[in-house]
């Protein structure tokens, strides 16, 4: 089968799918901005979206450059079909506008779109935390930003989203034809590993039995509260000596605005915190290899994993596969994987409180062992590559053409076709496109 994805930022959220399809002898296509990256034996096309204009009302902005990106995606898809290229399905993700059009290149080929986020004036990311509110709350502005979404809710023959939540920020009347499947944790990879250990630069070494506390996050920002956590981590230092704190993530931004008064996030909270913070055992390594951030995952004794309502980090859903005992905010897109039982959960905004759990955790790791071995289970049950989501999104495609892309007989890396009943939990919760 002919596949053509598009995600401005290659390969996103379909890593695992396309290496999946690649391998079973699919023929690939990429389109995206993303330059110097590849997957063997997936045809990769950039494209260069058109500039926008510079003369538009700041409702529209999002839009322009939306429409620019699609018309530039367009246009690549022209060339491919004068080529000879017909794919059999198109997926891609709706967030950028690049999929607008796509379908007026190959009108009947199914369109899969990725619906990540809607924004909300009101009970989502911004208007959540208080302390650093949005430059220009303007409700009208934050409406339009939508109109790339709900183009592409029509452009659309169907819908993913990897969470309930997430599918339940869309308009009700979209949602039955929005599924919900995770791209999935490969669990195989991510797991506990009772020999880890990790070296920083310096020669400093941390395993399985330091007393080490963990965060990650792409970026260092109040959205993954990064705040909160440093304010309870200095508490933490000064009740618990011999703890260690890793902190893993850059120091720009993903998804909100850099302080008005430091260079960064970092910067911020290290000047809020001076004379409070021990540094000689507070360890940022920035961005780190996968095998390394693996690592950092299997020898911490408390991870720390915060988020606004916003969306999922794959990092929470890693931590857990690899056994950690997570202290999560209690926020729905975490609520939805955590049920207190297989990780604890803290108020976002209570510094005492998280504090205080770090604390626990760090006083009885044996005590804990139940709450870890219950994360990985969650996560072997939910959200596995290889039994649980690739399989219901190769299902979903199978159904939007027609049959065609039966799911192969076994998985990328010779593991057994998924079990029945695992092939159930996900599918329950998907809606059927007919």
């Amino acid at each position: 089968m002919n596949f053509l994805f598009v995600h401005q930022f290659f390969p996103g959220q379909y890593l695992h799918l396309v290496r999946h399809l690649q391998a079973e002898g699919h023929n690939v296509v990429f389109v995206t901005q993303r330059r110097g990256r590849e997957i063997p034996g997936v045809r990769t096309l950039e494209y260069l979206p058109l500039p926008p204009s510079g003369a538009i009302s700041p409702h529209l902005q999002e839009m322009e450059m939306g429409a620019m990106n699609g018309l530039a995606v367009a246009r690549l898809c022209e060339g491919l079909k004068r080529e000879g290229f017909n794919p059999d399905i198109m997926i891609g993700h709706c967030g950028w506008g690049e999929v607008l059009f796509v379908k007026d290149v190959w009108p009947s080929t199914p369109l899969l779109g990725y619906f990540e986020f809607f924004y909300r004036v009101a009970g989502s990311d911004l208007d959540f935390d208080p302390e650093f509110p949005p430059v220009s709350f303007d409700p009208t502005r934050i409406r339009t930003r939508n109109t790339i979404n709900l183009l592409s809710l029509e452009a659309a023959d169907w819908g993913q989203t990897p969470t309930e939540w997430q599918r339940a920020q869309y308009p009700a009347i979209h949602r039955d034809r929005i599924s919900v499947i995770h791209e999935g944790i490969d669990t195989d990879l991510v797991r506990p590993e009772p020999t880890a250990r990790l070296w920083l630069r310096g020669g400093a070494s941390f395993g399985v039995g330091d007393e080490v506390i963990t965060y990650s996050a792409r970026n260092l920002e109040p959205y993954r509260g990064f705040h909160i956590f440093m304010r309870a981590l200095s508490k933490v230092l000064e009740k618990r000596p011999n703890a260690r704190a890793i902190i893993v993530g850059s120091d720009g931004v993903s998804y909100g605005r850099m302080p008005d008064n430091a260079a960064n996030w970092r910067e911020y909270m290290l000047s809020e915190l001076e004379g409070r913070l021990d540094m000689r055992r507070v360890h940022f390594v920035g961005w780190l290899t996968y095998p390394q951030y693996l690592a950092v995952l299997q020898i911490s004794s408390a991870h720390v994993y915060l988020t606004y309502p916003f969306v999922l980090s794959w990092s929470l859903l890693e931590a857990m596969a690899a056994g950690c005992a997570v202290i999560g905010s209690r926020t729905p897109p975490v609520e939805e994987a955590v049920d207190g039982r297989n990780a604890y959960l803290v108020d976002f905004f209570d510094v005492d409180e998280i504090s205080d759990r770090i604390c626990s955790v760090l006083r009885d790791r044996a005590g804990s062992a139940r709450v870890r071995a219950k994360a990985r289970e969650h996560v072997l049950a939910h959200y596995d590559l290889k039994t649980v989501c690739l399989p219901a999104h190769l299902e979903l495609i199978r159904r939007l053409t027609g049959g065609a892309a039966a799911p192969a007989r076994r998985l990328t890396g010779g593991a057994a076709a998924p079990r029945r009943r695992a092939r159930r939990v996900a599918a329950a919760r998907q809606p059927v496109p007919v």
